[in-house]
């Protein structure tokens, strides 16, 4: 097999549990947010994958993710990079609201268009367009080197981080990724060409 790189997001957090709008605020994994990440975990040791690089975000949901599958792995010595240009998209205003609120107080329609355009950002925060502003030169310039290099790389952030990433390796246009949504904990296993565009992709759901 040749050199793999993977991503996850976080297992489920305390805010998505209270189904709140979460972005930069630091909150704790779930008790079913641990158990994620330790099946994801499972999922990867048993591919046989051992990786050389870790990348995560300043974030203790990503990086406690991160851990308890470096734990499974045994490599829990691994090079692991934080930068907060991982991080989840900053939902500004809407942090800490529940969405079912947010509804209530924007209207349907409003709510829909922030958590889903590309480029609309909500009040204060950051549309999927600036989260990719800062995820993807990030990626190319410190993540996508090391693992043409050959190395293998794990890479445990955020659902909108990593929606940002996808779209780039994967080509999806800005009106597909919309519609595309992460399940929390589920590792996704990329060979990607010279290029830097997939050759393969395999989910581990």
């Amino acid at each position: 097999m040749s050199n793999v790189m993977v991503l996850v997001r976080h297992g489920q957090s305390e805010w998505n549990l209270k189904n709140l709008f979460t972005g930069w605020k630091d909150v704790d994994l779930t008790e079913l947010g641990i158990e994620e990440a330790n099946a994801a975990g499972e999922k990867i040791k048993a591919e046989n994958i051992k990786f050389d690089v870790a990348f995560t975000s300043k974030l203790m949901r990503a990086q406690k993710t991160l851990k308890i599958i470096l734990k499974v792995l045994g490599q829990e010595d691994l090079e692991t990079i934080e930068d907060q240009r991982l991080n989840e998209r900053d939902y500004g205003d809407l942090t800490g609201l529940n969405k079912d609120d947010a509804r209530k107080k924007w209207g349907d329609e409003q709510v829909h268009i922030w958590r889903r355009s590309f480029d609309t950002p909500p009040p204060g925060g950051e549309s999927l367009k600036g989260t990719a502003d800062r995820v993807l030169p990030y990626f190319n310039s410190d993540i996508l080197p090391r693992y043409k290099a050959g190395e293998n790389v794990i890479v445990a952030a955020h659902g909108n981080s990593l929606r940002a990433l996808i779209m780039q390796i994967e080509s999806i246009s800005k009106e597909e990724i919309t519609s595309l949504n992460l399940g929390t904990g589920i590792p996704m296993i990329y060979v990607l060409n010279e290029d830097g565009s997939v050759h393969s992709v395999k989910k581990l759901d």
